[in-house]
């Protein structure tokens, strides 16, 4: 999938752009060649390269990198002009639009220097294709790192709301901000330690809204031995996305209305705003994205990652819809699983695998600055209860050390196992709705 940038293209645009056209041309190869390998088309490759669109996963940046024969410090250039650009157009300074499938003439003719070969023309946007796969950008091998440098500060996301979200729950006094923005007055409700009733609650009306959701609260505490006073707000930023799906397509929720009533599944960029719109819960998983990053001289060490049940109820006896009928492929990103089913769940490193090539489980502590940002990846699951969950991540720095609570803007996350007498649909392309 990618993300035109069109007339309002970036300055961070520009420079992947010119990164990306570098590395095609030191490798020799064509635009077709090396579409294959991104299992994309020709013309979308000429965008990425002409700074006509930004591809919206970090996947495919990779395997360009890789295709191209990338040394490994030219590889993580790459990826830190795409984390730049990406990161410019989540703070909105670039209007996005669906992707567009073109011919792929204009881009050939323009790889081998057909003479007046025109840049592929913006058709009008069509319904977005999701061909690729997210990878957690900690823990790649050879070409990735753990932390790509940016040499710009953070860009933080616009937050969002998830409608799905329980009641908040942020200790009393504790600043509270949302993709980065300033603090807030304190939230309230009830603590990690005030459980909700054990009976079944549907998800709280609120505004729908669409995007990438962000929220984390900060929890400065007393200042490390060798620092001087805790600072006012922690030293790092969090940019949270809630609605990752597996291999960018596999995910299920659940929604009480009737599938007359429900919508064709959405895109995974889109599922906000579809969830919203059915109060849907995630049905069973829940894949959480934190990209982590400092915002002072001084790096924050990331010490560890607690996990935070605020609420159990009995699974949502409600329908099942799942987002794909079956897909997949040969990446599996490293990250955190998460089982809320335990008495005291934790977060667990798992290693992951990219066509047979391993990739290493993160591993705390984890060292990030200004200018080396962090993405952590966890996977939660439930098999017997309506859960609501978060996390605390727990920093030092030499200003002082604190806990960060990561959120869906100031409130837990949340995740319901299906009960098993409850239909499961898919949606019927051909026909145009969903069935069993």
């Amino acid at each position: 999938m990618e993300r035109n940038s069109g007339t309002g293209r970036s300055a961070e645009a520009q420079a992947f752009a010119r990164s990306m056209r570098e590395l095609k041309e030191r490798s020799g190869r064509s635009y077709g060649a090396l579409a294959r390998d991104l299992h994309t088309s020709t013309s979308t490759l000429h965008r990425y390269c002409t700074g006509e669109a930004l591809p919206a996963e970090f996947v495919v940046v990779d395997r360009f990198a890789r295709a191209c024969g990338a040394r490994p410090a030219d590889a993580v250039e790459l990826h830190r002009a795409w984390l730049l650009a990406d990161a410019r157009r989540r703070a909105g300074a670039v209007e996005v639009a669906p992707p567009v499938e073109e011919g792929d003439g204009a881009a050939e003719a323009a790889d081998i220097g057909v003479p007046g070969a025109p840049a592929p023309a913006q058709a009008p946007a069509s319904a977005p294709r999701r061909t690729g796969r997210r990878l957690m950008l900690a823990g790649v091998a050879a070409a990735a790192v753990v932390a790509l440098a940016v040499g710009v500060g953070w860009l933080p996301q616009t937050g969002r709301a998830d409608p799905t979200a329980a009641a908040p729950s942020t200790a009393p006094g504790t600043a509270t901000a949302t993709g980065g923005a300033t603090g807030t007055g304190p939230a309230t409700g009830p603590t990690a330690s005030q459980a909700a009733p054990e009976t079944p609650a549907g998800p709280a009306a609120t505004p729908a809204e669409s995007g990438t959701s962000a929220g984390a609260t900060g929890a400065p505490t007393a200042p490390a031995a060798t620092g001087g006073p805790s600072p006012a707000s922690p030293p790092l930023r969090a940019a949270v996305r809630s609605h990752v799906w597996a291999a960018g397509c596999d995910h299920a929720y659940l929604a009480e209305p009737a599938p007359s009533a429900v919508p064709p599944p959405p895109v995974e960029a889109d599922a906000p705003a579809w969830a919203a719109g059915r109060k849907a819960v995630h049905a069973g998983t829940q894949i959480v994205e934190v990209t982590l990053l400092g915002t002072g001289p001084d790096p924050v060490v990331l010490e560890d990652l607690e996990v935070r049940v605020a609420g159990r109820r009995a699974p949502l006896r409600w329908n099942v819809y799942e987002m794909s009928q079956g897909c997949g492929g040969g990446l599996t990103p490293a990250g955190f699983t998460v089982n809320l089913d335990a008495p005291r769940p934790v977060a667990r490193p798992v290693a992951g695998n990219d066509q047979g090539e391993k990739i290493e489980a993160p591993a705390f502590p984890i060292k990030i600055s200004a200018t080396e940002p962090a993405v952590l990846r966890v996977v939660a699951s439930s098999t017997g209860c309506d859960c609501d969950w978060y996390l605390d991540l727990r920093w030092s720095a030499p200003t002082g050390s604190g806990t960060l609570r990561l959120d869906e803007s100031g409130r837990p996350w949340r995740i319901s196992a299906a009960s098993p007498d409850r239909p499961v649909y898919g949606y019927a392309h051909e026909r145009g709705r969903w069935s069993r």
